[in-house]
C-alpha cells in the first residue's frame, strides 16, 4: 500500500523502531529532504543504525543525536568527520560484496531512504546511482521514497516496479552536487604519465578525485574511447563533447557509456537526463570479474594513501585511522588484469600534505595486494611492477619516490634484507 504524499514534512515518528538499520542513498544519490528531516528528529527516535556511502553533503554533523549509530563501506568525502570523531563502524569489504550482501540478505535494511525520478509517463528511476538501495528496499519493512523533480531520469537504474514503495515525499531541494576540485601541478604531472599508458581504444574506469580529473582532462588526443566505471563525473562529458569517447571498442555495450554513480554536477545531470547513451547499472553488473573480463584494453585508474616497495597498496588507513575505502579498486584491479590488453593503474602524489613519503617500505594496511598490482604512477614516473621480483620493485618504486625521500627509503631496504 502506498501513503499519499504529505504536504507537510515528514514526521518520522513511529516510523522508526528501536535497533533499526536505516539505509540512505549514497553521495549524489542522498535523499537529502528525507535524511535531513531524520536527523533534526533524531533526537526524539529510538535508537537506531544508519547506513551511509560517500557523503557530500552536510547532512550528518558529528553533534547529532547520539543513539544514532553509523555504519560504512569507507570513509569518503565528510564520512571522514563522523569517523574522525569515533562515530563511525567501517565494513572492510569490497564494494561489489558489499553491495552483493543486501542482495543476499546478509545485510538486512530495516527503512531505506531513497531519492527517484520520475518520467511524465509516471515510471521511476534511482536516477545518480543503482548500488545496494534498491536490494536493500526489497527486504525493508519501510521504504520512503523523495521524488525529486531535478533529478534525472537514467537509463538501466529502473525502479523495479515488484519493490514497493510505501511513502513519497517531493524533495525541497535539488540533489548533490560535486564540483570538480582545480588541478594542479602535480595531478598534471601525474595525468602526464598515466596517460602515456592509455592506448586508442582504451575502456577507462576512474574514481573521484583531483587525480582521475587531471587524468581524464589529458585524453583528449586518444580517440575511441570507451567508458565503463563505477562512477561518471563532468570530465566524461567533456570527451564525450570533443568526440574521444565513442564506446566503439569495448567489446560490449557498444556506443553505451556504462556506470554505477553518477557524481558531478547540473552540467552531468542535463547530459544523463533521458540520455539512451548512458546506462546506469547494477553493481553486480559494473564491478562484475565475467563481464570486466569481456572488455577490451580496460584501464582501471585508482588511487592510494601509500604504495610499499613491494606494491602492495594501501587506500584505507594512514596511521591507525581509516581515512579511505577499498570501494570497488579490487574488483577494478583484477578485471582490468583479465581483460585483453588491460591495464590497472593506481596513481598518487608520491608526497602527503604532510610532507612525508606515500612511497613506504611497508603498507599500513594492504587493500590491493602485491600480486595483483600492474602500475604505480606518481609525479616522478611508472613503475612497471607486474611480473617484477621483490628486488627490481623495490628499485623501482624508489625511482618514482620523491627525492628527498629516496636515501632513506633505499637505507630502509638495505637494513631489511640483511
Amino acid at each position: 500500500m502506498v501513503i499519499p504524499e504529505p504536504s507537510a514534512p515528514i514526521d518520522l515518528s513511529g516510523l522508526i523502531r528501536e535497533g533499526d538499520l536505516v539505509v540512505c542513498g549514497q553521495a549524489t544519490a542522498e535523499p537529502v529532504t528525507l535524511t535531513q528531516a531524520l536527523m533534526q528528529q533524531a533526537a526524539r527516535l529510538p535508537a537506531f543504525r544508519m547506513m551511509v556511502g560517500p557523503i557530500f553533503s552536510d547532512t550528518f554533523p558529528v553533534a547529532c543525536a547520539p543513539n544514532v549509530a553509523f555504519q560504512s563501506y569507507g570513509v569518503i568525502g565528510n564520512a571522514r568527520r563522523l569517523a574522525r570523531a569515533g562515530r563511525l563502524d567501517v565494513i572492510p569489504s569490497n564494494y561489489s560484496a558489499f553491495c552483493a550482501d543486501f542482495a543476499a540478505r546478509r545485510h538486512r535494511a530495516d527503512v531505506v531512504l531513497v531519492q527517484l525520478a520520475e518520467a511524465g509517463d509516471g515510471r521511476l528511476s534511482a536516477s545518480l546511482s543503482n548500488d545496494y538501495v534498491i536490494d536493500a528496499a526489497r527486504g525493508a519493512r519501510l521504504v520512503i521514497a523523495e521524488i525529486n523533480p531535478d533529478a534525472p531520469f537514467t537509463f538501466g537504474a529502473e525502479w523495479p516496479a515488484e519493490v514497493p514503495i510505501h511513502l513519497r515525499v517531493t524533495a525541497r531541494r535539488p540533489p548533490v552536487e560535486l564540483v570538480s576540485p582545480p588541478l594542479d601541478d602535480v595531478s598534471r604531472r601525474i595525468a602526464a604519465h598515466a596517460a602515456s599508458l592509455i592506448a586508442d581504444g582504451s575502456t577507462l574506469q576512474f574514481g573521484v578525485g583531483r587525480i582521475p580529473d587531471a587524468i581524464l582532462s589529458s585524453l583528449s588526443h586518444v580517440r575511441n574511447l570507451g567508458i565503463h566505471s563505477g562512477l561518471i563525473n563532468d570530465a566524461v562529458v567533456d570527451l564525450i563533447e570533443r568526440g574521444a569517447v565513442t564506446n566503439a571498442e569495448k567489446g560490449i555495450d557498444a556506443g553505451i557509456t556504462v556506470t554505477n554513480q553518477v557524481i558531478g554536477t547540473r552540467r552531468l545531470y542535463r547530459f544523463v537526463h533521458e540520455n539512451a547513451a548512458v546506462s546506469v547499472r547494477p553493481t553486480s553488473y559494473t564491478h562484475g570479474q565475467d563481464v570486466l573480463a569481456r572488455i577490451n584494453r580496460l584501464v582501471a585508474i585508482n588511487s592510494a594513501l601509500q604504495v610499499g616497495l613491494d606494491g602492495s597498496v594501501n587506500s584505507e588507513t594512514l596511521n591507525g585511522v581509516a581515512i579511505g575505502a577499498i570501494g570497488g579498486q579490487l574488483d577494478f584491479v583484477r578485471g582490468a588484469n583479465a581483460s585483453p590488453g588491460g591495464r590497472a593503474i593506481i596513481a598518487l602524489p608520491a608526497t602527503a600534505p604532510d610532507g612525508t613519503s606515500r612511497v613506504v617500505a611497508h603498507a599500513e594496511t594492504v587493500t590491493t595486494p602485491r600480486a595483483d598490482v600492474d602500475a604505480i604512477v606518481t609525479e616522478w614516473g611508472i613503475a612497471e611492477l607486474r611480473g617484477s621480483g621483490l628486488a627490481e620493485r623495490a628499485r623501482r618504486m624508489i625511482a618514482i619516490a620523491a627525492p628527498e625521500h629516496r636515501d632513506a627509503l633505499s637505507a630502509q631496504l638495505r637494513a631489511s634484507v640483511r
